[in-house]
């Protein structure tokens, strides 16, 4: 029956079973961190700038995005 290794780290002796659970614990923690990336919450305004020549332009299309929604929302 074969025993288990033991290395002394700073003063200590570790098991060489707890080396190997501690290195693959940190590289699995390591690369869950560096592909989770940052949460973004998503953007309540989802619409396109109004590129208008003139405000009379751009407040007609307002209202025709304003009435395409409400039409959405009823059916």
């Amino acid at each position: 029956m074969a025993g288990v290794a033991y290395y002394n780290i700073a003063g200590r002796q570790v098991g060489g079973h707890y080396l190997a659970m501690g290195i693959l614990g940190g590289l699995f923690a390591g690369i869950y961190g560096a592909t989770s990336g940052p949460k973004r919450p998503a953007a309540a305004n989802n619409t396109p700038p109004i590129n208008a020549s003139s405000s009379d332009e751009a407040d007609f299309i307002k209202k025709f995005l304003e009435e395409q929604e409400g039409s959405e929302k009823k059916q």
